[in-house]
């Protein structure tokens, strides 16, 4: 029998080339989408607030854009921060609803690639760049569609069919916004379509908004689970989509109307539905107040959108923020701070300082609004940026272990 010698500690042994890469795909950041996608984003969002407020306060650094500075800021903020925490948080709850397994480390590693390929086209902005970034974002939709309607399609899931059309819509305004510089000429049609996109999370939020909040609310709070009349849902989804549409198409046809009314319509219907989801009961509950709070934040939001039609001194951007910060912004971190807890089997009490940053987002909703309407413009802009990146920063500090690495057993 042979025997087998001690290696000579002396002696070299060379890895293999493809170790590192492997041991890449086997970190615990990659086992589902939620994970880099909620970490980049806050990341993304303060580092873009950042670069927004350098602008306006007078700053140069952004001159030669090919995108221009407005429009990179809304697409940094619609896209680059809300649409990747959609698709990090879809792409993991359709796991859970189809109880299929979601995309696999190499493909979330690509996504992740993908990602920072956009950031850094946009960042160095030239026409070059510029193409390689729209190239990479369409790639990166690409597979964010195929893979979320290949797991509904696959498993049947109807219930959740009517996601994959909105996620599309966003994707293709998306690309549209980012390819800007090359097929619009005007920055205007630009900014409609940005705002468009912001309808249109009005729209995905309203449908995931009322089935998770009053199941969120029925557990946490521990009550019967509120029963929202069964008419409503299909009533706010459909005077939602109206309004995201006839909002779109206005700045093509002239219409014997605006879609004021029906923003106001869709806004008193969201505050309608939020009062049968007992939300005095959860005040004590920062994972549920905050939800009540940007979902309340939403229906104001909307009305103030139909508002700004008859009122001179309330512009249509500002009443926007109100939708922008406070009901997709404070939504989206109410969120993320709930789905890393519970996708990482911890229990479902964020820290005291979450609280802060959900505060905080609702004073920058405020403040941007407010001030402005008051003419307190530069104000307004610059501590509502500094309120969200705190707010941001908060998230970060907390969440970065927590999404990093699962916990040793």
């Amino acid at each position: 029998m042979a025997v087998i010698q001690p290696q000579d500690p002396r002696i070299e042994i060379k890895e293999p080339q493809h170790r590192g890469l492997n041991k890449v795909l086997h970190h615990d950041f990659l086992s589902l989408a939620f994970r880099p996608f909620f970490l980049l984003a806050a990341l993304s969002s303060i580092i873009s607030l950042g670069v927004w407020v350098g602008f306006f306060l007078g700053h140069t650094f952004t001159d030669g854009f090919v995108m221009t500075p407005h429009v990179w800021h809304v697409h940094e903020m619609i896209f680059g921060f809300a649409a990747t925490v959609a698709v990090g948080f879809v792409l993991t709850a359709a796991q859970t609803w189809t109880k299929l397994p979601s995309l696999s480390k190499g493909w979330i590693l690509l996504l992740v690639g993908l990602w920072f390929v956009v950031r850094a086209g946009l960042y160095i902005n030239t026409s070059s760049w510029l193409a390689v970034a729209i190239a990479a974002q369409v790639s990166w939709w690409s597979i964010v569609i195929f893979a979320f309607s290949r797991l509904l399609f696959k498993s049947e899931n109807k219930r959740n069919y009517v996601l994959l059309p909105v996620m599309s819509v966003i994707g293709l305004l998306n690309i549209c916004v980012i390819a800007s510089p090359f097929i619009f000429e005007s920055q205007a049609l630009t900014m409609h379509i940005a705002r468009t996109a912001v309808l249109a999370f009005v729209i995905l939020m309203g449908l995931m908004g009322g089935r998770v909040i009053p199941f969120f609310t029925a557990s946490g709070a521990r009550i019967p689970a509120p029963q929202t009349p069964s008419w409503m849902t299909p009533l706010v989804a459909s005077v939602s989509v109206i309004g995201a549409l006839f909002y779109f198409i206005g700045y093509f046809a002239q219409l014997p109307f605006t879609p004021a009314s029906i923003m106001i319509l869709g806004g008193v219907l969201h505050l309608w539905r939020l009062s049968f989801w007992q939300s005095k009961k959860t005040l004590t509950i920062p994972l549920l107040w905050s939800l009540h709070l940007s979902y309340l934040l939403m229906g104001l939001g909307m009305i103030l959108l139909g508002l700004s039609y008859f009122l001179s001194s309330l512009a249509f951007s500002d009443a926007l923020h109100m939708i922008t910060i406070g009901a997709i912004g404070l939504m989206i971190f109410a969120m993320m701070s709930r789905v890393s807890l519970g996708h990482t089997g911890r229990a479902l009490k964020p820290s005291r300082w979450m609280s802060v940053a959900f505060l905080l987002l609702g004073s920058a909703a405020l403040i941007r609004v407010v001030l402005a309407i008051l003419h307190f413009n530069l104000i307004a802009w610059v501590a509502s940026a500094a309120l969200w990146a705190l707010a941001a920063a908060i998230f970060f500090v907390i969440y970065l272990p927590i999404l990093w690495r699962n916990e040793p057993r």
